[in-house]
């Protein structure tokens, strides 16, 4: 049966099916016995891309075209390890890094893990920085 984003929404109870945990198990194996004794281990409580791109689906299909947006680049950063993206995040954060730096950073986001929307994002960032004097200073040369 195919996905609709307008009617099979929430999808843990209209399409379980289609909700999968990292190692592939589904929704009705997710209980709180199985992790307590041990059948679960606590990295399958993890959204996986899949997930979250049928939810960005269904949220541009409300017209909520951001939540789309923020659910997309969730859906890329399921491959991107914990700790890259707290680095991105730090660098993100207002005069912590050059506009170089940043875009070193969408750089390395497309070519290791092929987030290219989380690219675009960071790159915007590093634009609207720029006109709002947010990028950190340029090192003397």
């Amino acid at each position: 049966m195919a996905f609709d984003p307008t009617t099979d929404y929430p999808l843990g109870s209209r399409r379980p099916d289609l909700v999968r945990t990292p190692g592939g198990l589904g929704l009705e194996e997710l209980t709180l016995d199985a992790l307590r004794s041990g059948r679960l281990d606590a990295s399958e409580m993890r959204a996986t891309a899949e997930t979250l791109e049928l939810q960005a689906q269904v949220a541009l299909a409300a017209g909520r075209v951001q939540l789309a947006a923020n659910l997309e680049r969730a859906a890329e950063l399921t491959g991107v390890p914990d700790e890259v993206i707290l680095e991105v995040y730090t660098a993100l954060r207002p005069h912590r890094s050059t506009a170089d730096r940043l875009e070193s950073w969408a750089e390395r986001l497309e070519r290791e893990f092929q987030a290219t929307v989380t690219a675009a994002y960071v790159r915007e960032a590093r634009a609207v920085y720029a006109k709002r004097n947010l990028l950190a200073d340029e090192p003397a040369v």
